[in-house]
């Protein structure tokens, strides 16, 4: 899916945003670096598979945050949580690398990808969006997430996500 296509949907849906052009960013740090200001809550967005690659997940969490995938495997009682590679990336939410957002689980139409929203974040009424690419951000709020995830089919489920203790040693 493009992103031409991802607006029609959402409009279709009912779906509102607010939109914003900039350089293309990979990553956080890109968009620290370029000083952007945008409405609503930044996020990180981490795809990740069980060790078997059997169950899928987009972790959102804060941009700051060292997220201990260990701690957070057994938490979940989910055998060795790790990072998906490029090509599962491509297979389950057919983003690239850097463009990944919870609007890319539109093109998760089995469900196979669990949503996970870190604690820390699930309060914030806005939440800043790649749509498929990552020359654009799109900032949609809480109310409108929740249209666009019953139209996809994914639930959302929140988790306590922790950070690695840098003491440890």
């Amino acid at each position: 899916m493009h992103v031409e296509q991802l607006t029609s949907l959402l409009k279709a849906w009912g779906v509102d945003y607010k939109r914003y052009q900039h350089p293309p960013l990979d990553t956080c740090d890109e968009a620290d670096a370029l000083q952007l200001q945008r409405s609503g809550t930044r996020l990180k967005n981490l795809f990740l598979k069980d060790n078997y690659g059997r169950r899928h997940f987009l972790l959102l969490t804060t941009p700051e945050k060292r997220v201990d995938l260990k701690l957070l495997s057994k938490q979940m009682s989910i055998a060795r949580l790790g990072f998906a590679s490029e090509r599962r990336l491509l297979k389950y939410l057919k983003v690239k690398p850097g463009c990944v957002s919870l609007l890319a689980l539109i093109n998760d139409e089995q469900q196979q990808v669990e949503l996970l929203l870190d604690n820390d974040i699930v309060d914030s009424e806005y939440f800043q969006c790649h749509p498929l690419i990552n020359t654009e951000t799109y900032v949609l709020s809480h109310h409108n997430i929740d249209k666009f995830l019953a139209n996809t089919g994914h639930t959302v489920k929140s988790v306590l996500v922790p950070e690695i203790n840098e003491s440890k040693g």
